[in-house]
């Protein structure tokens, strides 16, 4: 299982479109989606991938990192779970 983060996500985009885009630029179909609206002026969305490596994720990340999208540039990070 692989999360991934992006950051700076337009707030009416719909879990559609943000499946259509993360498809488009080779990411594997996510299996749930977490909103986070944060102070409502960069909302982003937590997307978890079962069948997903946080390597794999990290190879194909780049594609979309700086991505401008629906009038915003996209902040994307791997996230990794810490266990002490």
């Amino acid at each position: 299982m692989a999360r991934l983060w992006i950051g700076n996500i337009e707030d009416k985009t719909t879990d559609e479109e943000l499946q259509e885009l993360l498809t488009k630029y080779g990411f594997p179909k996510f299996d749930s989606i977490e909103r986070v609206p944060g102070d409502g002026s960069r909302p982003a969305a937590i997307f978890t991938f079962g069948e997903a490596s946080p390597e794999g994720l990290a190879l194909v990340a780049p594609r979309i990192q700086d991505l401008f999208w629906k009038h915003r540039k996209l902040t994307v990070q791997v996230m990794r779970d810490n266990f002490a």
